[in-house]
């Protein structure tokens, strides 16, 4: 089986990797800027849409807001950045936020970061592929009526690139994302050559379209509410940010200055993008609505439930530069594509988190690994299915998904200033030198202004979001704060418990005797060589044991075993329900209660076939006995095989096999041997 399913994934992952490969797939700024920075960098195609559609709840004349919400979430980008930069040199083992928290404001803290990560992670990939999916249906009819398919097919297709390894895939997200970058920048400047230079004017196709205010003149504590709102939604811009903080590892050396590089162009790319967008959005008269169908209005009569609501990027290239033109396809499709790659971020985020828990004992162990291609595979496929699962409850639904979003951002963006002003505290009672200490007040103060910014944010987003739908985010956060909290004590308990005294305990204390017990149902080669098996141990007592099943089965057995003269008593155990599993437990935990300082050895003869589709005929009670003793003290149980000619020609078919490479399996060229191993032959 393992080589039949080898084929299939060689093809799709390629070969596997050496560990000491591990070096060859760090990544150089160019490519770790789409890898790591590719959700910032597209959230500006549906951020200033956000902003926009939560002030059209007041009517077009609550737009002119806008400018002054960019600006507030400029700010606080700059800030973001800035105070990650920090983070990067001071913790350089991609640990992250966590790491930061964990370290500086205890376990606790430290938990609650890394579950708003978690959750966050799996929202970036349902929220960005929902959004990919949006806007490719704008050009596709077929996208449009099969959303949650499609966004599915998309999440799977994401999977199985990064499945082959964060370089590898990097290198194809690279492409589009610079792309994308390009053709928003040219959109930006062609935008204003046309409007400020050349004197064009230039319509969004919704220019000529009203709003109907659904709460018209708004002002006072309402009116602060609704620019709070809007604001907290514009910061969707700012998901992602923290992903290169925890992806440090991944780049080349010097790693931390190479992070904090790639920090600072990201951040100055995503805020000229933003505010780009925001400000073409209002030379061209763009109209958005949370409710399109009723309070959207076309010559005053509402669009209806026909209408389809292009996305605000996708208006304002219409108007810069004319619908169904070239660079208006190139940048439809470069913005459809690297919302989908958008996901990546968390795809390099999630799993390496989940491998730093699983390290803490607080996720399970199966997710530190690597895989096939040095890349963390068990993570990779439970954020997938995470988000398959989101996906497919909110109908790849983008304005739902994403009033689910920002908050874990927040919840870690706090934490971890404030965990990093703890951190400048602590040096700086120790640091002598005049130098350094001035850099670290420095770093401080950009920390604390940073904890003391992104808490009020916190807030703000949870007073506003919260009813609409932010609270399935806090409960997720509450459900894997539970969850890792209950592995870390079971893992906690289990160490304890087996943890070796340096007093030698009852678990060293040899047995006073093995009782040897074989399980027998007919006379056969199988049952003939567990006895000959058990023979050899040195048992204390041997005996083979039946269960009375079938009473004219039971008497052919004790017959056949008086005329083959068997030199091991052979015991029947009655069974009055037709059982085989309880009566053997039974006796078994009737010899252990006789004497509690002996250990029974039981014998279970077992068929080894060999195709897959034959265990179903076999070993079926076997197994079922063996699940049952295994929660039974002081019983051991030996399978003894017996090979049927099947399994001899699955050996042969194997042998074959292993003749055959799979494609990919094996590079071309003779492959190199390690120094070490070069030495060792010469000697």
């Amino acid at each position: 089986m393992s080589k039949l399913t080898d084929v299939p994934k060689r093809i799709l992952i390629g070969r596997a990797l050496r560990s000491d490969k591990l070096g060859e797939t760090l990544l150089p700024k160019r490519i770790a800027l789409p890898v790591f920075a590719s959700d910032p960098l597209s959230s500006v195609a549906y951020a200033p849409g956000e902003v926009l559609l939560v002030l059209s709840v007041a009517g077009v004349s609550a737009y002119h807001f806008s400018p002054w919400i960019a600006v507030a979430v400029v700010v606080l980008m700059f800030t973001v950045v800035a105070s990650y930069r920090q983070n990067v040199h001071a913790y350089p083992s991609g640990g992250g936020d966590y790491e930061v928290a964990n370290t500086n404001l205890g376990p606790k803290a430290g938990l609650t970061v890394a579950s708003a990560l978690l959750v966050d992670y799996v929202l970036t990939v349902a929220v960005s592929i929902s959004s990919g999916v949006e806007n490719l249906g704008s050009a596709i009819p077929f996208v449009t009526e099969h959303k949650t398919l499609c966004a599915i097919v998309m999440i799977a297709l994401l999977t199985v690139m990064n499945l082959r390894g964060v370089k590898e895939s990097g290198k194809l997200f690279a492409i589009p994302t610079y792309i994308f970058v390009a053709g928003v920048f040219i959109m930006i400047i062609w935008g204003v050559v046309r409007g400020a230079i050349m004197g064009d004017t230039m319509k969004a196709p919704t220019a000529d379209f009203t709003i109907h205010a659904e709460q018209g003149g708004l002002a006072g504590f309402a009116l602060v509410f609704l620019l709070l709102r809007a604001f907290s939604s514009g910061c969707a811009a700012l998901t992602g940010v923290e992903a290169i903080s925890n992806g440090v590892p991944a780049f080349r050396k010097p790693k931390s200055k190479n992070a904090a590089t790639t920090l600072a162009l990201m951040g100055g790319l995503a805020v000229t993008m933003f505010c780009g967008i925001i400000g073409l959005a209002m030379a061209t008269d763009v109209k958005m609505a949370e409710t399109p169908a009723k309070d959207l209005l076309h010559n005053g009569v509402p669009v209806g439930p026909g209408y389809t609501q292009n996305p605000v990027i996708s208006q304002v290239a219409a108007a810069v530069f004319g619908d169904g033109t070239f660079f208006f396809v190139v940048l439809a499709a470069a913005t459809a594509l690297v919302l989908f790659l958008a996901a990546n971020t968390a795809y390099n985020g999630f799993p390496l988190l989940g491998s730093i828990l699983a390290q803490d004992r607080y996720l399970p162990r199966q997710l530190h690994t690597r895989g096939d291609r040095l890349a963390f595979s068990n993570g990779i496929v439970l954020l997938a299915g995470a988000a398959i699962v989101l996906v497919y409850i909110y109908g790849a639904d983008s304005t739902r998904l994403i009033q689910l979003y920002i908050v874990g951002v927040f919840v870690s963006f706090t934490l971890s200033q404030v965990g990093m002003v703890r951190h400048w505290n602590r040096h700086l009672r120790t640091e002598k030198d005049a130098a350094k200490r001035r850099r670290m007040h420095r770093s401080r103060a950009i920390n604390a202004f940073g904890a003391t910014l992104t808490g009020l944010v916190l807030v703000v987003v949870l007073l506003t979001k919260f009813s609409h739908g932010a609270w399935v985010a806090v409960l997720g956060m509450v459900i894997f704060y539970v969850t890792m909290t209950a592995i870390r004590r079971h893992y906690d308990r289990v160490a304890e418990e087996i943890a070796a005294e340096d007093a030698p305990g009852d678990e060293a204390v040899r047995p006073s005797r093995v009782h040897s017990v074989v399980l027998v149902s007919k006379v056969h080669k199988p049952t003939l060589r567990a006895l000959s098996y058990a023979k050899l141990m040195r048992s204390g007592t041997l005996e083979a044991v039946s269960v009375d099943v079938d009473p004219a089965e039971t008497k052919a057995l004790k017959t056949e075993w008086e005329r083959r003269n068997i030199d091991v008593p052979l015991k029947v155990l009655a069974s009055p329900y037709r059982e085989i599993t309880r009566p053997i437990i039974d006796y078994v935990k009737s010899l252990r209660r006789e004497s509690p300082r002996d250990a029974v050895s039981v014998y279970i003869p077992e068929y080894v076939v060999g195709h897959w589709y034959e265990h179903l005929l076999h070993n079926q009670s076997a197994l079922r006995l063996k699940g049952r003793l295994l929660f039974t003290p002081g019983v051991m149980v030996t399978s003894v095989p017996w090979q049927l000619d099947s399994s001899e020609a699955a050996k042969r078919r194997a042998r074959k096999r292993a003749e055959w490479n799979a494609p990919g399996a094996v590079r071309r060229g003779p492959v190199a041997q390690p120094k070490k191993e070069k030495a060792a032959m010469r000697k």
